[in-house]
């Protein structure tokens, strides 16, 4: 997913999102909700930063979840942000992607 994120395909990234799929803060308020609604909200914020990405600094798996920590920079000269993002599957599918920040 994070690949497809770095390539700003928003198409690809919610293939791989259950249909309703969402993305939150942590434990707290969904900020795009359903494969839809992440693609719309990922195609404005790569519009608006066309230079976005995130790296993976470590991740971890742990049943039906991954937690990675990513850095984020929205330009090249931009400064960085951490971001813990949780990520639940089921099956092969992304269920959810929870935002610690």
């Amino acid at each position: 997913m994070i690949e497809h994120y770095n390539a700003q395909d928003a198409d690809a990234y919610v293939a791989l999102m259950t249909d309703d799929a969402c993305e939150a803060g942590y434990r707290g308020d969904v900020v795009r909700d359903g494969k839809e609604g992440t693609r719309t909200g990922l195609k404005a914020m790569f519009a608006e930063f066309p230079e976005n990405r995130a790296d993976i600094m470590w991740s971890q798996e742990l049943g039906n979840n991954v937690v990675l920590h990513e850095r984020v920079r929205r330009s090249a000269t931009g400064e960085p942000f951490d971001v813990v993002a949780i990520y639940s599957f089921e099956g092969d599918k992304c269920s959810r992607v929870e935002f610690v920040r």
